[in-house]
């Protein structure tokens, strides 16, 4: 039985395999995973270049566990069994530490944030922010993302094609923006409101320019920004701090519910707080992680919807019809399809600081483990027809499985801001399926194309918007 138990019609079970850390002595018995022998650069480049091309290859040529010999994590284990997902999930900090602490996002938000913060650390500043992402203040934020939502459509255009991922983002920046710095509208672009989110739309366009690719890789080995990643670091930085410092003035911060007002006055049991610099890449994760990955997470869901008649007709009768409780379902389980047949983070990590069975296979110590959410969630075990748009496949569960959906990761790591990133799905999707009726400008479906950690649509799911109702 799989991991979630019995599942209903629609979604399978996998065989158990055996995973966690075994002795040395055991370890010694058991084969390392296989793997190509190219060389490792240009496995490295195969991997941050398509990533899920070349995971999907390797798992037809070698099974649910292989080896990537990478030039910067050295060899890297992939898995995409929920049981091996589970061992890696709930272990120990000590024993499976995260691989964010040596990831390409490390020189930009820095090593003290909650992203790339590794074991004590790492609890302490999820301790902090976890409060406001979770009951009322997401209650609180539901209102704002309505608000924001229905501005933002009303200015699309009709019978002209355009790319849904940019409005995706433009909403979810201004979510951010309101609910992380409370920065409420369009702030005047020469205030230090709307330089910071000039500076975060720059952010974002420049890591579609040609020449990110090579950038992001260049940064891999190093704790510090260099080349065009400092540069552009440099622009956002200059933005963020005057807003920082302006608000350590305000006399009302203590009235105030945005979470860097919170953060502000948050303390640890030590009664310490967080300094300029450890609140910089705090708002920056936040930035960075809550507004690329939900407006993109979004633009696929479209994507999907709109070359899937059934699956999208399906979702706007449920939503325009009279009963909220299955309109509310239909946008859930429409919402679950989308992040498992595309989900925006293809693969989290952990490195094993002892040996760890996986399946048949063991790995030694201090060895980096990929668990490929995109291999896992198009398992056919799992999920007939796996790479078929389905939402009616979710019909009779209250819940995805911990371990067989898995688009936020799992255990202490699990994304922080998951609750958040749902409540703007819901809102969102409702309110276009209420309201839009689009078509896809091209019956082609879009392939994926690598940005830093995420894969989005490459051509950002171009739709038009025929009618608004």
């Amino acid at each position: 039985m799989s991991p979630t138990g019995t599942l209903p019609t629609g979604l399978g079970t996998a065989a158990t395999s055996p995973a966690g850390p075994i002795s040395p002595a055991a370890a010694a018995g058991l084969p390392r995973p296989r793997g190509s022998s190219a060389p490792r650069l240009l496995q490295t480049l195969r991997i941050s270049v398509r990533a899920g091309a070349y995971a999907s290859a390797n798992r037809r040529r070698y099974g649910d566990v292989f080896t990537i010999r990478t030039a910067f994590v050295g060899d890297l284990a992939v898995t995409c069994h929920p049981d091996h997902a589970r061992s890696l999930f709930t272990a120990a900090s000590d024993l499976a530490p995260s691989l964010t602490g040596e990831s390409q996002l490390r020189p930009v938000v820095g090593t003290t944030s909650v992203l790339t913060a590794l074991g004590d650390r790492h609890l302490r500043q999820r301790k902090l922010l976890l409060p406001s992402f979770h009951g009322d203040a997401i209650e609180r934020y539901v209102t704002m993302i309505e608000e924001i939502t229905a501005r933002s459509i009303a200015r699309w255009p009709t019978g002209t094609a355009f790319p849904l991922a940019p409005r995706m983002q433009s909403i979810t920046l201004d979510v951010i923006l309101a609910g992380v710095f409370g920065i409420d509208g369009r702030p005047a672009k020469s205030s230090p409101e709307g330089r910071l989110r000039l500076a975060i739309a720059g952010v974002v366009r420049a890591s579609t320019l040609p020449g990110a690719k090579i950038a992001e890789v260049m940064n891999m080995a190093s704790d510090r920004p260099i080349g065009a990643v400092k540069a552009v670091l440099a622009m956002v930085d200059a933005a963020i701090y005057p807003v920082i410092a302006a608000r350590r003035r305000d006399p009302a911060l203590h009235e105030r519910r945005d979470i860097m007002s919170l953060l502000l006055l948050a303390e640890t049991e030590d009664g310490e707080t967080l300094t300029d610099l450890e609140l910089r890449n705090e708002l920056l994760t936040l930035l960075l992680a809550g507004h690329e990955t939900t407006a993109n997470q979004l633009a696929w869901t479209w994507e999907r919807l709109l070359r899937t008649p059934d699956a999208y007709d399906r979702l706007r009768d449920a939503v325009r019809g009279d009963d909220d409780a299955r309109a509310a379902e239909v946008v859930e389980q429409t919402i679950w399809e989308g992040m498992r047949n595309r989900p925006v983070i293809p693969a989290v990590g952990r490195r094993v600081t002892v040996p760890w069975q996986l399946g048949e296979y063991a790995i030694p110590a201090d060895t980096a483990v990929g668990i490929s959410i995109l291999l896992l969630h198009h398992r056919e075990d799992l999920y007939p027809d796996p790479f078929a748009f389905r939402p009616e496949r979710w019909e009779g569960t209250s819940k995805p499985g911990t371990y067989t959906w898995i688009p936020f990761g799992g255990g202490i790591r699990r994304c922080l801001g998951a609750t958040l990133a749902m409540a703007e799905q819901r809102v969102v999707l409702t309110a276009m399926a209420r309201h839009t009726d689009l078509v896809a400008e091209d019956a082609a479906p879009e392939t994926a194309v690598h940005r830093n950690v995420t894969m989005i649509p490459r051509h950002g799911a171009r739709a038009v918007l025929v009618a608004r109702t």
